[in-house]
């Protein structure tokens, strides 16, 4: 007996196809199991993404794997397993890592990996990242420790005169008295 065999139609290479289009304007994706949730719960969910610049997409896992393998990603199949929806990130996915955290919290939904860039997290990992600080925070703490030494260079120079001045202020003082 040979290997099973599917029949390869327009709609399912239609389907790929879509799903590589979604996927290509992302480089980030979050894998999630959302068996139990409500629909109220899912479009809740699909808001507060949207917030963070994602979208929160159902995906057949074998559609999936293939766009991911013609897309030559790194091979996630191990998360696309059972019932899948991934968080696709369009932009910097440490906020919608941390939405889908937050919102597990209160509701039934599992992380179950994710992609990020081309390296592959399993849960803990993923959950580690979304305690690391976003993009945004990270470059405002460089740019206050690149403004430090220039803060401290100014309030140098400017003591100077200011010290020259009390100076000067207190011999009047002493002169006047």
């Amino acid at each position: 007996m040979e290997g099973y065999q599917t029949k390869v139609t327009d709609s399912k290479v239609a389907a790929v196809d879509a799903l590589k289009e979604q996927f290509g304007e992302a480089q980030d994706f979050i894998f999630t199991n959302y068996r139990g949730l409500t629909v109220d719960q899912i479009t809740r969910l699909r808001t507060t993404l949207r917030e963070s610049d994602a979208d929160f997409k159902v995906v057949k896992n074998n559609f999936a794997k293939i766009a991911f393998r013609q897309m030559e990603k790194p091979d996630v199949s191990d998360y696309l397993v059972g019932p899948t929806a991934v968080a696709i990130a369009k932009s910097d996915s440490a906020p919608v890592v941390k939405a889908l955290f937050d919102f597990a919290k209160e509701n039934p939904v599992e992380v179950k990996g994710a992609l990020v860039g081309a390296t592959v997290y399993d849960a803990a990992q993923a959950e580690a990242y979304s305690k690391l600080p976003s993009r945004e925070a990270l470059y405002s703490q460089l740019m206050s420790v690149m403004q430090a030494p220039l803060q401290n260079l100014v309030y140098a120079l400017n003591g100077v005169p200011t010290n020259i001045t009390r100076v000067m202020q207190a011999v009047a003082d002493a002169k006047a008295s």
